[in-house]
């Protein structure tokens, strides 16, 4: 029964399989009868919670408030930011009437063909048109401003080739969008932003990321900067894992959106936006993963220690839960979700396979035999490795081993982002070695010309240019053009 129930393609098989695979089998999320779209199950939407929960918490400590916008937004007010709209026109799903009715014959449910909409609603793809349009209310004088927002919805891009998690036409997130007096308040807001979700995403998901600005290409359309997070999976691709952009003026002049600042005079406000999804799901997935099913850093895991008995009759089992009552309760008391699985119906044996698979940090088994010994038996899903250990202290034993498990994690994925970046500044050579994946640290001119035909021969792309880098002090040439090179940045193949 474990086995079937744990029949995961192997990664080194078919990785992209094994995503597939890995999202349903662990209860995560299932295929919905809407194309492109995914029903969350409750084990997948648990850690979703508790990335909403912390990064609402951050948020807040930076005067952000949450608030929320219409779903539908009229045509018209796409139609007022050019740059914006061409962005996201070939995702965006139209609502053209507002009725139903039965069909002549009565058999059918039919679009009524007299309820057309004198206006066309689309469903979002993202709000700034209809928070611009609304700040313009809400903003008159410098006294208003900042104005930090942010809302947790779910937004639509009508994607033609989906992933669940990674890319699907219906997803969830929050996005962010303040206004400000100046320029450098805005951009240093869009820099704070970055950093909560950078410190998050490496705190929180055990995920290292690279902090970067997108080149002009990549950019999020409307925007002067694009400030990313980029993480590398297992199969040596990148992920985008958050962003905050600098949007300058751009949508306060489209929604005529004014302050009077302090010397009376009328002035556009600046502006900044940023988002992370529920594509985050996808990153935890993909980073830490192993062929035996998730691996989840602590911190996100619903449940962070399961606890099996085994035993063989009713006086073996009330011995047990007697003797492990005080042990919950002092894991429970220190913040730590516990488990005590003493279910009838299903085989230890099937238990262990399917915690494992569902990533589960820590498991304790305690048998009778155990209960002679004054031991217990304790697993950690990351390594696999299970030993017997003293049952005295052992509350405090999962608590220390919970954190030795998140600093673990990270490491590893962070070794692993370490043995798979490269500098590289000959062309034939990368174009060989990007096959196999990895970041490429590589030199370049600042041309769209270079970067579009790195993408055409490799399907590689400029991830970000690196902010760790002193791109000051950048020497060399552009290995496709061989133009003196204006930029260090990170190429990648990416989902």
């Amino acid at each position: 029964m474990a086995k079937e129930l744990k029949q995961l393609t192997k990664r080194s098989e078919n990785y992209s399989q094994w995503y597939n695979d890995l999202v349903m089998k662990a209860d995560l999320a299932e295929t919905a009868p809407v194309r492109g779209c995914m029903i969350i199950k409750p084990y997948g939407y648990a850690i979703w919670e508790k990335i909403q929960g912390e990064l609402d918490k951050e948020f807040k400590k930076l005067g952000v408030k949450n608030a929320y916008f219409p779903l539908l937004i009229p045509k018209s007010f796409f139609a007022r930011e050019a740059e914006h709209v061409k962005g996201f026109a070939k995702e965006s799903a139209v609502v053209t009437h507002y009725r139903l009715k039965a069909s002549d014959d009565g058999k059918d449910i039919i679009v009524d063909p007299d309820a057309k909409l004198d206006e066309e609603l689309i469903i979002r793809p993202t709000s700034e048109t209809m928070i611009w349009h609304t700040y313009k209310n809400w903003i008159h004088s410098y006294r208003d401003l900042p104005l930090l927002c942010n809302q947790w919805c779910n937004v639509m891009r009508w994607e033609m080739r989906t992933r669940p998690f990674l890319r699907t036409s219906e997803f969830l997130w929050q996005e962010g969008h303040t206004a400000h007096a100046t320029a450098e308040e805005a951009e240093d807001f869009a820099k704070k932003m970055l950093k909560v979700y950078a410190d998050f995403v490496e705190g929180w998901l055990a995920v290292p990321v690279i902090r970067g600005v997108k080149s002009p290409t990549e950019r999020f359309a409307g925007a002067l900067n694009t400030y990313t997070i980029e993480a590398m999976m297992q199969d040596g691709k990148a992920l985008q894992s958050g962003t905050s952009y600098f949007l300058g003026q751009n949508f306060a002049k489209s929604f005529d959106v004014t302050f009077l600042n302090k010397e009376n005079k009328p002035e556009y406000v600046w502006a900044t936006s940023w988002g992370v999804s529920t594509r985050l799901m996808g990153a935890l997935i993909m980073a830490h993963s192993d062929d035996n099913g998730l691996v989840l850093p602590p911190k996100l895991a619903p449940i962070q220690v399961v606890i099996v008995p085994i035993y063989k009759k009713q006086e073996q089992l009330d011995a047990i839960s007697e003797k492990l009552q005080p042990v919950i309760e002092e894991l429970q008391a220190a913040g730590i979700s516990v488990k005590y699985d003493n279910d009838d119906t299903k085989r230890p044996g099937f238990k262990f396979a399917d915690y494992e698979l569902k990533g589960v940090p820590v498991r304790l088994v305690l048998g009778a035999r155990d209960l002679d010994n004054g031991t217990i038996e304790i697993m950690r899903r990351d390594t696999l490795e299970k030993e017997s250990v003293p049952f005295e202290g052992i509350a405090k034993r999962v608590e220390d081993l919970l954190d030795d498990i998140q600093k673990g994690v990270f490491e590893k994925a962070r070794t692993f982002r370490e043995e798979h970046t490269y500098e590289c500044d000959n062309y034939d050579e990368f174009k060989e070695r990007i096959k196999d994946g990895g970041f490429f640290l590589c030199p370049w001119d600042g041309t769209a010309e270079t970067e579009a035909k790195i993408k055409e021969d490799t399907q590689a792309t400029i991830r970000c240019i690196p902010l760790n880098v002193d791109q000051s002090k950048v020497t060399g040439t552009d290995m496709v053009s061989g133009k003196p090179a204006k930029f260090k940045v990170i190429i990648a193949r990416a989902y």
